[in-house]
């Protein structure tokens, strides 16, 4: 197996690349869209609201908690989980810095 380039890009670029990475499934988006909605951290099983099997929920909450997408608190023997604002805010801070960048420069 190849070594990987990502060691040429810069801290930035990698966080970006993988914080999209792990955006790349839909039952990830799916995920933060219900806990998202939620007025306080969700406690309750996913697996009802999104069809997926136990273990695989937990894959899914392990990668998107992976980049700081989300934080978790062990409550008895469930976890609880949120939208991490502070990391939201920053990677957003990124996406607007990149698009008021943008030269409108289309053919």
């Amino acid at each position: 197996m190849g070594i990987t380039k990502s060691q040429i890009f810069n801290e930035r670029q990698n966080d970006l690349a993988q914080f999209f990475k792990v955006l790349g499934h839909p039952a990830r988006v799916a995920i933060l869209q219900h806990i998202s909605k939620q007025n306080s951290c969700i406690c309750n099983d996913l697996v009802e609201e999104i069809g997926l099997a136990q273990a695989t929920i937990s894959q899914h909450l392990k990668e998107l908690k992976s980049v700081g997408l989300l934080k978790g608190e062990i409550e008895g023997k469930s976890m609880c989980y949120c939208i991490n604002i502070e990391r939201w805010t920053e990677v957003q801070s990124e996406l607007n810095t990149f698009f008021n960048n943008t030269k409108s420069n289309c053919c």
